[in-house]
């Protein structure tokens, strides 16, 4: 059975990370294992086909769906241009013909007697993967793509959108409690992923994407001014396709909530480094958090330790609460009783019993993070 909470976010000084970089049909490896990439590196290429236009020239031509053949100038496989006749009638005596123009680039795909209809397949779009993070080819998946590892920090975030991003982290917020405020963004900052701290209004978000900045890590951000970024309402939707200029990345939560020391210091640590992040998200089963991977390049950070990733939620854990009345709470698991609770919806659940400040204790659900 699925937790209602997440065991912990990562927050790794240094770890060995790996990421699949994968076509969506097969196609060509353009690198071999134990080649060094940079992020822009074109690591695997390959062609989806392209959109399919029906031209019902029966219709057009106004002719029976049997007399299409002979009205045809092209044949099936043929490579036609936008606006290259497709079909033509004889006319009376030369005069007054009717005539089909092609609407795209493309290959004529078939030719069917029976219904009078061609089919157009467009062009094949290219797709190109790259290397996302700078690090060395660990494998290579025939005809699919490669795995890639490099030494680096990596952090989760709890929450984000838009997709892959790249460039350098800038610090601009003070500590960790300060709001990133849109007079702090300037046309300077194009390109760059910017570190704030508690909060991030829509205005300073809106501020973000017209300069062009890359991304924004901050702890918080207003749930409902997501609607007003993406012009729906989020739900439990899957997100990291949208179409933005700056992804961002909530690290705590919704509202004003200080980013964790920890959070915050490693990323005021590597200030001025290059790192990549991806806003995607899934809240659901096969959970998918958004990320900073800050790749290490010298040789004095490729001598520490690597990180230990954190362990389950257990008794002495540090936890935020992530569900109201008591969202943004920050105290001690003091117990994980093993024994189901009934709560105030009359459901039977396992819970766990946190500690405010050494004086509240709350009975919750596990719909706790780790923080």
């Amino acid at each position: 059975m699925a937790h209602s909470y997440t065991p912990g976010l990562k927050v790794l000084k240094k770890t060995l990370f790996r990421k699949e970089r994968i076509l969506p049909l097969k196609g060509k490896v353009l690198v071999k294992k134990g080649d060094k990439l940079s992020p822009d590196t074109v690591v695997a290429s390959t062609n989806l086909p392209g959109n399919v236009q029906m031209l019902k020239v029966n219709n057009i031509l106004n002719i029976e769906p049997r007399d299409v053949v002979d009205c045809l100038v092209v044949k099936e496989g043929d490579i036609v241009k936008k606006g290259d006749m497709i079909a033509e009638t004889a006319g009376i005596f030369g005069m007054f013909k009717s005539f089909v123009d092609c609407p795209v680039d493309g290959t004529i795909e078939s030719i069917s007697e029976s219904t009078g209809r061609v089919i157009v397949r467009e062009v094949p779009i290219p797709v190109e993967v790259d290397a996302y993070v700078s690090g060395t080819v660990d494998e290579v998946i025939e005809k699919e793509g490669i795995i890639l590892k490099c030494d680096a920090a990596f952090i989760q975030g709890i929450f984000g959108i838009a997709g892959e991003k790249r460039g350098e982290l800038v610090l601009v917020s003070n500590n960790s409690s300060d709001e990133l405020t849109s007079d702090q963004i300037t046309e300077e900052m194009a390109g760059k992923i910017l570190i704030g701290g508690s909060f991030l209004s829509l205005d300073a978000y809106k501020k973000a994407m017209s300069c062009n900045v890359a991304a924004v890590v901050v702890g918080g951000f207003n749930y409902y001014d997501l609607k007003a970024v993406l012009g729906y309402d989020l739900g439990v939707a899957i997100t990291g396709t949208e179409q933005l200029p700056t992804a961002l990345i909530v690290t705590e939560g919704y509202g004003s909530i200080p980013m964790s020391d920890a959070t915050f210091d490693l990323l005021k640590n590597n200030h001025g480094n290059e790192a990549s992040v991806n806003g995607a998200t899934q809240i659901r089963a096969g959970v998918i958090r958004p990320e900073i991977v800050i790749p290490m390049l010298s040789e004095s950070e490729a001598e520490d330790s690597l990180s230990k990733e954190p362990e389950g939620i257990q008794e002495g854990s540090t936890v935020r609460v992530i569900r109201s009345p008591n969202f943004g709470k920050i105290g001690t698991v003091s117990s994980l009783p093993s024994e189901l609770k009934k709560m105030e919806s009359e459901t039977m659940v396992r819970v766990a019993e946190i500690s405010i400040d050494g004086v509240d204790t709350l009975i919750l659900p596990k719909n706790i993070k780790r923080r």
